[in-house]
């Protein structure tokens, strides 16, 4: 009786599982579709030619019509009338220059690959009932970082504008009315296209966080160490893929950017008698949407980086307590005498020129290539040492010391601006 009462309690207790991995695998299969309807309803989804229509008359209608449309014919009460429209102009051309590129890099992945693959969230892929949680929330801190960075400058767009009404206004009322809101429209949009590019890179990012992150965990088991070695090959191909497929973003980002801040610093300092808060203050937020939006993703890069080099330590403090625990007397035996496989030839990989072609998955070699268990946990520990993995651009990894190197050149063409603008005579 008590094994059947036992064995009915542990069908009762597999019966209560299934619902709930089929209500988890529902979550992720709503999470999804619906980052997919955001993404198709600013336009990134472009897998026909209706749609690439659509979203490029939209961009080019409100990021870039609407807002010349409205400079021209807003009226102004300054002097200097010509020249504060020309910096309106300066900042209307990089912030839709910085959108641009985020809709042409997305829409070009997505394209491609489809949100499954372009997020390595695959219904095929065995880690997602393990980590379907963890994407759940990752799909939820996008909108979330969305809006934290979104709303608050939406909110200060919102009482600039309301400002330079009530200073700079012409009758009828109703005009500048018309005319501020659908400079907000015209800029929540542009802005909203970049920084959803940032946040979906990202989320990407932080998809490949989770694994590295729990990769310690997948060494607690006891399986063969080639199977630890071929999951760490998995992640760092996946790492590589994104490197391939954002390195242009980032670049060109950055440089747009760059160039946004060192014209909006020229000219708010240069013509400082001119340019007030009234009608400078698109100056202030809209740099600070485009910081927002390059530390959102120099953030994501560093943090894949960190991760992905973390894993050596982990591995080496793990061969290390194994080793010390271990009650082999022979793990330095006569290994000399077997012949030592070929590796290189069979993780020989053919680098075309093709970005994702030079980082296709080779199979491992096999149980009986390898050695005693104490050279095979020092081999993989070498081989974690000797490829730390991470995000890069060309070669150069994205973590702190090229973060040091990018802040200090930022530091010292500010300081150049500043100094061509800003003079101190002494009488």
């Amino acid at each position: 009786m008590a094994a059947q009462s036992i064995t009915k309690g542990n069908e009762k207790s597999k019966t209560m599982e299934v619902p709930l991995v089929e209500q988890d695998g529902a979550h992720l299969s709503k999470s999804i579709p619906r980052l997919e309807t955001f993404l198709r309803f600013f336009g990134f989804c472009q897998y026909s030619v209706l749609t690439f229509v659509i979203s490029w008359l939209s961009f080019l209608l409100l990021g870039i019509v609407l807002p010349v449309f409205m400079i021209k014919f807003s009226a102004s009460a300054y002097v200097e009338k010509y020249q504060i429209n020309s910096f309106e102009f300066q900042i209307l051309v990089f912030q839709s220059l910085a959108a641009a590129i985020s809709l042409v890099c997305i829409s070009h992945n997505l394209r491609k690959y489809g949100v499954r693959n372009f997020l390595f969230v695959d219904r095929s892929h065995g880690y997602i009932t393990e980590f379907r949680d963890e994407y759940i929330k990752k799909i939820h801190d996008f909108f979330f970082l969305l809006a934290v960075w979104v709303i608050p400058c939406l909110l200060l767009k919102i009482v600039l504008e309301v400002i330079r009404i009530i200073h700079v206004h012409r009758d009828p009322w109703w005009q500048s009315v018309l005319i501020s809101i659908a400079l907000i429209i015209s800029w929540t949009y542009s802005i909203i296209i970049f920084l959803s590019g940032c946040a979906l890179f990202n989320l990407l990012c932080n998809v490949q966080v989770i694994h590295f992150e729990n990769y310690g965990k997948l060494l607690e088991r006891d399986m063969d160490v080639s199977v630890y070695i071929e999951e760490h090959i998995r992640l760092t191909r996946y790492l590589s893929k994104i490197s391939h497929r954002f390195r242009i973003f980032f670049i060109l980002e950055i440089l747009v950017v760059t160039a946004s801040q060192v014209v909006a610093l020229f000219q708010t300092t240069g013509n400082k008698d001119i340019i007030t808060l009234t009608n400078g203050g698109d100056f202030v937020i809209s740099c600070i949407a485009e910081l927002v939006g390059i530390i959102i993703c120099l953030h994501a890069a560093a943090k894949a980086t960190h991760r992905a080099q973390g894993v050596a330590s982990i591995a080496a403090k793990w061969h290390s307590l194994v080793t010390c625990n271990s009650s082999d007397a022979a793990i330095t035996s006569s290994s000399g005498n077997l012949e030592a496989p070929n590796i290189a030839s069979l993780l020989r990989v053919d680098c075309s020129e093709s970005d994702l072609e030079s980082v296709d998955y080779m199979p491992m070699p096999t149980n009986t290539q390898l050695t005693s268990s104490y050279n095979k946990r020092q081999a993989f520990v070498t081989y974690l040492q000797s490829n730390p993995g991470g995000f890069s651009v060309f070669g150069w990894r994205i973590e702190r010391t090229l973060i040091n190197t990018i802040f200090f050149l930022e530091i010292s063409l500010v300081l150049f601006v500043l100094g061509q603008t800003i003079t101190f005579t002494s009488e």
